[in-house]
């Protein structure tokens, strides 16, 4: 007996398209199906646009789902591509029908994403491979994470990721790459010259930060991480301006000269009145490799300095996070676009780069501010 309309339909909606993470079903991408009375298949696709690089993907995944369907006997698959007006309608529905304007969702009243700011008081410290396995923990934990490498002169997210995606524009909105389960957005992704310097001012890196966060497509996101450059330059500043709400995070080694720097990092939220997440102490020690003993490498106390630190200046308690410990295995890692965290999951590194992760996103939204749809009943 030949499958039904309904059933391929519903085959046709376990299909999640990999750039935004829906089902193709909702996003009006099914523009046929047709059924022989064999049981053979033949369906029509629409890409969001010509070239897409996700169109094997979406072959292969399409193909799967429908050859499952009992009944069928062949599935012929036919790929076209959205007309500008389908795609400006998708824009819409992607947006919540509020039309194309450009705003950031993550400051939208309703919105329940936490975003962390990932900063450092200089290079150096493994802040960058620290953002990625709290990630990567994160989105191994079921949550839906992204990523905005805002570090713009030092990328380095898309390789510790192993992202070798390009975005996809759809109109003016842009379909973020996704590795391990995490949306990632770099300017490095935009470079056609390969690993040339990005040479801008201040209000260029305004800009590419705003474009990172309002024209590309996030989706309901639980947890938002902004890898930022170190200091307490523009883009610290331009993120404060652009994300009020963000927390920060500050990592930093035991060196007191490393602390002391991070502790300068981390005061800026006394000026822009942001909330300091906590301080993660990277590097803490070395395992011996012969006993249970930790080799201070770097010294010792140093993140527990700039917690402390930091909690005199804004006094409001800013909490030592963890203490992550050298491991060879968390820089090949991120050379090879393995996050330790997915890897060995044991290792002690990854360990505590999990409890860390744990203790972030378990940590209940406030719902002050939001508005819960109660009226009074007239009495």
């Amino acid at each position: 007996m030949a499958p039904t309309q309904e059933l391929v339909t519903a085959a046709l909606a376990t299909v999640i398209d990999p750039e935004i993470r829906r089902p193709i079903t909702d996003l009006g991408m099914v523009k046929s199906v047709d059924i022989s009375p064999e049981g053979a298949v033949r369906v029509g696709v629409y890409l969001t646009v010509a070239g897409c690089p996700m169109k094997d993907t979406i072959r292969r995944d399409v193909t799967n789902a429908v050859a499952g369907v009992e009944g069928v006997t062949g599935v012929e698959l036919e790929l076209d591509v959205m007309s500008t007006e389908q795609r400006k309608a998708l824009q819409t529905k992607l947006r919540g029908n509020r039309g194309p304007e450009k705003e950031i969702p993550f400051n939208q009243p309703g919105s329940l994403t936490r975003v962390f700011a990932i900063a450092s008081g200089k290079g150096g410290v493994g802040k960058s491979s620290v953002t990625v396995n709290l990630a990567a923990a994160m989105a191994a934990d079921g949550l839906k994470v992204g990523i905005v490498d805002a570090d713009i002169y030092g990328h380095s997210i898309p390789r510790m990721l192993g992202a070798k995606e390009l975005p996809t524009k759809v109109e003016d909105m842009i379909m973020p790459p996704v590795a391990h389960d995490i949306k990632v957005i770099s300017v490095g992704m935009f470079k056609p010259e390969g690993n040339s310097a990005v040479v801008w001012r201040g209000p260029m890196l305004d800009r590419a930060l705003h474009q990172f966060l309002a024209d590309v497509y996030w989706g309901d996101l639980d947890i938002l991480l902004l890898d930022l450059p170190p200091g307490t330059g523009d883009i610290a500043i331009s993120v404060a301006q652009r994300l009020p709400g963000a927390e920060i995070l500050v990592v930093t080694t035991p060196q007191m000269a490393a602390a002391e720097v991070a502790e300068r990092a981390g005061s800026i939220a006394a000026q822009t009145h942001q909330q300091i997440a906590g301080v993660i102490e990277n590097m803490a020690w070395l395992p011996c490799p012969h006993c249970d003993e930790h080799i201070p490498v770097f010294g010792e106390g140093g993140g527990q300095t700039v917690a402390d630190a930091l909690t005199r200046t804004l006094g409001a308690r800013v909490p030592l996070l963890g203490q992550v410990p050298l491991d060879m295995r968390l820089r090949e890692g991120g050379d090879a676009g393995k996050p330790l965290v997915l890897t060995d999951p044991d290792a002690p590194a990854a360990a505590e780069l999990r409890q860390i992760a744990g203790r972030l996103s378990k940590r209940s939204s406030s719902i002050k501010g939001l508005q819960l749809g109660l009226a009074p009943s007239g009495r």
